[in-house]
């Protein structure tokens, strides 16, 4: 384990069963009273959370997350430094990736022993959330699922996510955020790409990540829907139909936001201080200090 010369977290690594080597990173609060795992997108890494995990360490929460599969250091080095081969998960494919995701809660529980467990997952890192709470009902304490959708066909997007604004001019990621500055930085960060998750993973993981809430989701974890009402990655009533369905499966609180005109990243977005604010207004409201 190791701090980063010039950042306020810490990186360490862990090798998964199939022994690929997952790079991660802890911002840790001073006397924490939870913690909050981040699980990114497809075409990222953790480090562009920086942001929210500074925000959520000011409040008292430690953050720990990975590099998944195929992404961000854990994909340079999986690949030998072969950037072009980013987004290509290997071995064990999308179960692999999920299972090292579930490492790291193993590992975060073992330092902060009795601390209850927030998920925070974006886009592709909410769709394996809500795989890993079908599994294991209760291996979280709160789930905050972030650009998500209801995983079935009729309710996702699998198509071109920037077809909303091409035309002359467009660089292909107006989709992620109202921000230009945002899609420009996402352009020039070499670990970052195009979210082509049936091209990257193949067909039997792209359909993997279709599903529904288990009957077994367990009925007091609490669960936080928040998205863009611009979000392309849902269609329709998705957001709604996956609140419903988690309530008709028995859970006493959840919770729906969206955010009018936001687009894929809220919390890159415009208006990311009052989301950032709101998120952690609710794990707080059920994770108080003290």
């Amino acid at each position: 384990m190791s701090t980063d010369a010039g950042t306020d977290f810490t990186r360490f690594d862990y090798t998964d069963p199939h022994g690929i080597e997952i790079a991660a990173y802890e911002w840790a609060a001073t006397d924490p009273h939870a913690i909050v795992q981040i699980a990114h997108g497809v075409g990222e890494h953790a480090l562009r959370y920086a942001a929210f995990a500074q925000a959520l360490r000011d409040a008292g929460f430690t953050v720990v997350a990975n590099d998944h599969r195929g992404h961000g250091e854990t994909g340079r080095r999986q690949w030998g430094g072969d950037l072009s081969k980013l987004g290509t998960l290997g071995p064990g494919g999308l179960r692999a990736a999920e299972a090292a995701i579930h490492q790291l809660t193993d590992l975060a529980r073992e330092r902060h022993p009795g601390l209850p467990v927030i998920m925070f997952g974006h886009s592709w890192g909410s769709l394996m959330a809500q795989r890993i709470i079908n599994r294991e009902p209760r291996i979280y304490d709160g789930v905050v699922l972030s650009g998500s959708a209801k995983r079935t066909p009729m309710s996702m997007e699998s198509g071109d996510l920037n077809k909303r604004w091409r035309g002359d001019g467009a660089n292909g990621f107006e989709w992620l955020s109202r921000d230009p500055d945002v899609q420009r930085a996402f352009i020039a960060d070499p670990l970052c790409f195009p979210a082509d998750i049936i091209k990257l993973f193949g067909l039997p993981d792209a359909l993997r990540l279709f599903g529904t809430p288990a009957a077994s989701v367990a009925p007091d974890v609490p669960i936080l829907i928040v998205s863009g009402s611009d979000d392309p990655l849902s269609r329709g009533d998705s957001l709604r139909l996956l609140a419903d369905a988690y309530r008709i499966r028995g859970v006493r609180d959840v919770t729906m936001r969206v955010y009018p005109g936001a687009r894929h990243e809220l919390l890159n977005e415009t208006n990311r201080e009052e989301v950032t604010a709101e998120i952690i207004t609710w794990m707080l409201d059920r994770f108080p200090r003290g």
